[in-house]
């Protein structure tokens, strides 16, 4: 016949299997994790990496923190990520520059293929060759027109060399055989002001911090580098369909952390990433920017990593573009 146990003991039991389920479950990180935009505040890849940090915080109940590295086009902050201890707690705000530096600077600490552990990939966006107060011209073809009148009398800001802004403009005058001088920036923010201010006549950027401005009438849209327009400058026509096909420049956004990273921390963030993406809010703020929202897991985001990496490799080579 069974006896009833003890209360005392039944209590003891109780709270040895508490303390051993304390010792053995791990304790949420809740350490800060510095995630690193490698271009100056106030652009696009800064909008988002923003946006995306403070909603990390609440979906991982751990801060995220933007800072931002600027210097060589983006190439220091991504640097300085790639020689970060893999922990997770630093994580790069990756973008397309990423994959552009090897051909475009003369010497490029990392290997943006080997040295990151790809997270996941959260938005594309276009990029537009945008006129100012102080542009002579107001569509493309004025714009190749009066290079080819006035060479080197023409400037075009971007946020920095090694950066898709910079590769347009490059390829531009590789194609049309015209001579722009690239002024190159520490990000949009100030490139946009010169713009604005007439130091400068023409900028390569995204729209996501221009549709104020666009909307106002103080600058305008004269053609997209993407291989078709774009849904928020619906009426911008193409540089391919202005006369030199297969021009194609775009730029995708994403998170990458260092290499060797634990692979539980990737799958943790990358999860996040695909949550924050498709929250309304998100979209009701990003969309109207330009950004358009797709996420890619980490294995995708990997492959357009290294696709990318090669494609570009080529279509610069083959330009005989030379690295600065």
């Amino acid at each position: 016949m069974r006896t009833a146990g003890k209360p005392w003991m039944l209590g003891l039991g109780l709270a040895a299997s508490v303390a051993s389920t304390g010792v053995s479950a791990q304790a949420p990180d809740t350490r800060p994790v510095t995630l690193v935009v490698p271009i100056a505040a106030g652009g696009g890849v800064d909008i988002i990496g923003r946006q995306f940090a403070a909603k990390l915080s609440e979906r991982l109940d751990q801060p995220w923190v933007v800072e931002n590295r600027t210097g060589a086009g983006g190439a220091i902050g991504t640097d300085t990520v790639a020689k970060a201890t893999p922990d997770g707690h630093t994580m790069l705000l990756m973008e397309t520059s990423s994959v552009l530096h090897k051909w475009l600077h003369r010497n490029v600490p990392f290997d943006v293929v080997a040295d990151f552990a790809p997270v996941g990939e959260i938005a594309t966006t276009p990029i537009f060759l945008f006129a100012g107060p102080a542009s002579p011209v107001s569509d493309l073809k004025g714009v190749i027109a009066y290079a080819k009148s006035n060479p080197g009398k023409l400037t075009v800001g971007t946020p920095g060399v090694g950066t898709p802004h910079h590769l347009a403009a490059t390829m531009l005058n590789v194609v049309a055989g015209i001579d722009i001088t690239h002024v190159p920036y520490k990000g949009t923010a100030p490139a946009l002001g010169d713009l604005l201010g007439g130091q400068i006549p023409l900028i390569w950027s995204t729209p996501n911090s221009l549709m104020q401005y666009i909307e106002a009438g103080k600058i305008k849209a004269l053609a997209v580098a993407s291989p078709n327009r774009d849904a928020i400058l619906a009426d911008v026509p193409t540089v391919a369909e202005s006369g030199y096909p297969g021009f194609s420049v775009t730029v995708w956004y994403g998170m990458a952390a260092p290499a060797k990273t634990p692979p539980d921390v990737v799958a943790r963030v990358s999860a996040a990433l695909a949550e924050v993406d498709q929250m309304p809010d998100v979209q009701q703020k990003l969309t109207p920017l330009g950004y358009n929202l797709k996420y890619f897991d980490a294995r995708q985001f990997a492959d357009t990593i290294a696709a990318d990496y090669a494609r570009y490799g080529k279509v610069i080579r083959d330009a005989g573009i030379a690295p600065d």
